[in-house]
């Protein structure tokens, strides 16, 4: 069944918020700062527990960078002291973490500027950072044990959450940390979207971490689906099972869990990808079919074996230039990043770049800027020409990057 599109006047008004939202968090339409913020790119740092802050455009240089686990000590304290918290905190370190601890997934700026707001899978939690002094506003508990990629409104004051072992999204008042609403969703719930027209779709991955990742053993990755509903109860409109979707395209040899994923600037069109693929799929919203498939170049020093690829990751990484004629995508496994022009699916050059793990745009909107959790630094690719621009050492695994505002004589925290 078709999702249930706005009507004209609310699509206007959607519309209007989302481009005011562009213009005064994102910088993606290219105009400058309000007055006493200036633009900015987060960078999440893993598994060192950073974030560091870059500029958005131009040399893309740093300008700072926040420790974002001030209660380091405490944490810990807390889960040695709990045999089940323990038991999940080094289950995250020896899967998802890859041998390592998961100290920030994901990282978004209140509206003023003034707080940096951090999903921490290892501990559990979501925390707000006071940017001049590093300190910790508040710290909101996910249930279950492990937080994973968050999103922020449009109007930027709530943030959801995906608990990823609970099967649940928090979506919580950006300001406060006060739990708004919560929604439940498929197995291991991953990314979140806010659309202009009211809504919140969530994409649940199922198991990642299994080591039975043969195609004819997809069925033991639990139940996937894109949950969406409506932003402000929270209430279910529409779940999606790609599952059905990709067997009537006659791709039922695909996983149907569905990773990152970018919607067209009309929010008509949709394209995402799945796991173990290298490439991505389109998908129609209102007639609610997959309509093209691209597959993008194999490295052939890739190792085949698919229970060596990160959390069952080929490609994960997709973002859309603003004019939406380009998408931008992270070929992790296979160690480059490409433009890809939209209309035709013709890729560009193949951009070398090590274990590239995410993709967003750049607050002018001309390139692509990459994590390479491979070699600690983020790259900027030219959506006109397909080419690297520039490269900046950031710490250890980058992997989420967003647009963000901080003040504009900000250089890093004072305390902390």
């Amino acid at each position: 069944m078709p999702s249930p599109r706005p009507s004209g006047t609310r699509r206007f008004l959607g519309a209007l918020a989302a481009a005011l939202v562009l213009v005064t968090t994102s910088g993606g339409t290219g105009t400058a700062a309000p007055a006493g913020l200036q633009e900015v790119m987060f960078v999440g740092n893993n598994w060192d527990g950073t974030a560091d802050v870059i500029a958005s455009r131009g040399d893309f240089h740093r300008v700072g960078r926040v420790n974002v686990i001030p209660d380091k000590e405490e944490r810990l304290r807390e889960i040695y002291l709990n045999p089940i918290k323990l038991a999940y905190f080094l289950g995250v370190r020896s899967g998802p973490g890859e041998g390592h601890d998961q100290f920030v997934d994901d990282m978004y700026a209140t509206p003023d500027g003034s707080a940096m707001v951090v999903s921490r899978p290892s501990f559990a939690d979501v925390v707000s950072l006071d940017l001049r002094t590093g300190r910790i506003n508040w710290r909101f508990p996910v249930a279950g044990y492990r937080a994973d990629h968050m999103a922020v409104s449009p109007d930027g004051t709530c943030v959801a959450v995906s608990a990823s072992t609970a099967n649940t999204v928090h979506v919580l008042d950006i300001a406060t940390g006060r739990q708004l609403g919560s929604f439940k969703t498929g197995d291991k719930p991953h990314e979140n979207v806010f659309t202009s027209d009211g809504l919140l779709w969530n994409m649940s991955i199922g198991e990642v971490t299994t080591a039975l990742d043969a195609p004819w053993l997809d069925w033991t990755k639990g139940d996937r689906r894109i949950t969406v509903v409506d932003a402000r109860t929270f209430e279910t409109v529409r779940v999606i099972d790609m599952r059905d979707r990709l067997d009537a395209f006659g791709r039922g040899d695909l996983s149907d869990a569905v990773r990152p994923l970018v919607f067209t600037p009309d929010e008509k069109k949709i394209y995402f990808q799945v796991s173990f693929f290298n490439g991505f799929l389109e998908y129609d919203v209102d007639s609610d079919r997959i309509t093209r498939l691209k597959n993008l170049p194999g490295n052939p020093a890739t190792d085949p074996d698919r229970t060596t690829w990160v959390n069952d990751s080929r490609h994960h990484g997709l973002s859309i230039s603003p004019d939406g004629d380009k998408l931008c995508v992270a070929g992790t496994m296979d160690d480059y990043a490409t433009v890809v022009d939209r209309a035709t699916l013709q890729e560009g050059p193949l951009v070398p770049a090590s274990k590239p793990y995410w993709a967003t745009v750049s607050g002018d909107g001309r390139s692509c800027v990459i994590s390479e959790s491979g070699a600690d630094r983020v790259t900027a690719i030219d959506f006109a020409t397909g080419r690297r621009v520039t490269s900046v050492d950031v710490g250890d695994h980058p992997q989420r990057v967003r647009l963000a505002r901080v003040p504009a004589d900000w250089t890093g925290p004072t305390a902390g």
